[in-house]
């Protein structure tokens, strides 16, 4: 492996490192003493790594974060993923939108009730996510459409007139 060290220091550089020794930040701490002891001591990575305590990696990224961004490094940089992270893109979100309007028969299945595991397969199954998704995320997404997800109910019907009365009754009695 190629041996790097930190670049010349400039005077406001170094006056910033030292400064930096004292903060109460043990990120900033660190930074500051790796890149001091590369560009004044002219010590290996290993060796630096072993007086701050971390891993020869961890120095690297520092000596390149310092000759990528200047004295900005000492900052810690967020550790949140900066892309797109949804399932669905606007254009699939609009065709799940669609789905659940239709039937499952329509696509192939037994039932006439979509469950949030049936809508993601079938989501992915045409295309609409580059993975298969879990129910979970397919309500997530239709949540965040505005559309509030409930279990399906069965309601049971019936040819006699008194039915409603029989089950009222039945109801409050505690036998039905």
């Amino acid at each position: 492996m190629r041996l790097i060290y930190a670049r010349e220091l400039t005077k406001e550089e170094r006056e910033i490192l030292q400064q930096s020794l004292k903060s109460s930040d043990g990120f900033r701490v660190r930074r500051a003493q790796m890149i001091l002891m590369s560009a004044d001591e002219h010590l290996k990575v290993a060796e630096i790594g072993r007086r701050v305590g971390c891993q020869g990696q961890a120095v690297r990224v520092a000596i390149h974060a310092f000759h990528a961004k200047g004295v900005a490094c000492l900052e810690a940089g967020s550790h949140a993923r900066h892309g797109d992270q949804r399932a669905f893109d606007e254009a699939a979100r609009e065709q799940l939108r669609r789905l659940t309007e239709q039937s499952p028969r329509e696509w192939g299945y037994a039932t006439s009730l979509w469950t949030l595991d049936l809508l993601a397969r079938v989501s992915f199954e045409q295309g609409l996510t580059d993975r298969l998704v879990t129910g979970e995320t397919v309500r997530a997404t239709l949540k965040a459409m505005g559309i509030t997800w409930q279990r399906a109910k069965h309601w049971i019907t019936s040819p006699d007139a008194n039915y409603t009365v029989k089950k009222t009754t039945r109801l409050a009695e505690g036998t039905g």
